[in-house]
């Protein structure tokens, strides 16, 4: 089974921690739907969820997809048709995992992975290991990332693993990218050749 089939991406707006350690939900932005629809369109990610409980946000990201998808936007960059094409809005993480093939295993990022792992009690996924999995397994994964400053405790909850952090270069290993920026270099590192 190839890689990208086994793989979907999931955009995580609530429950995330603000930068005070409160439990928010984030707003979806324009970027972060185009550009993560991008990254997953060029590593053949059939199904990317943004993932926000608030009416408002899913109808933000519906109108939005109806420009790009059947609206002018179709007309004037058939590209961002083409990108946006599997971006689907959920609301939950929950409600994400029941579109998904039965027995998908929802995997977390962090930038504190390591301590997520111990104080969750799941599993920590290197990259080389998970490039593996997807490689020569047939469980379907869903891989979460988080918008703000992070997943809350209660997303990690939901999760069976988590990937092990990027890591800035010595000495800073400055660890706050923005999230498209995440899911990019994520996706290379599991799906790129």
């Amino acid at each position: 089974m190839n890689a990208h089939k086994n793989l979907s991406v999931g955009l995580v707006h609530y429950p995330i921690v603000d930068k005070a350690g409160k439990i928010v939900a984030t707003n979806v932005t324009n970027l972060d739907v185009h550009d993560i629809a991008r990254a997953c369109r060029v590593y053949g990610i059939d199904s990317y969820f943004v993932i926000n409980p608030m009416k408002e946000q899913l109808m933000f990201v519906s109108r939005l997809l109806d420009f790009w998808r059947t609206g002018t936007g179709r007309k004037y960059n058939h590209m961002r048709q083409t990108a946006l094409v599997n971006v689907k809005p959920a609301e939950s993480i929950r409600e994400a995992v029941k579109s998904l093939p039965k027995g998908t295993r929802v995997v977390g990022t962090s930038a504190k992975a390591e301590s997520i792992s111990r104080t969750q009690n799941i599993d920590l996924l290197s990259f080389k290991g998970f490039r593996q999995e997807l490689e020569t397994g047939a469980t379907h994964n869903l891989l979460l990332f988080g918008t703000g400053f992070g997943m809350s405790e209660e997303a990690f909850k939901q999760c069976q693993a988590v990937l092990e952090p990027l890591r800035g270069r010595p000495p800073q290993d400055y660890r706050h990218l923005s999230v498209r920026s995440a899911v990019s270099i994520c996706l290379d590192r599991l799906l790129g050749t």
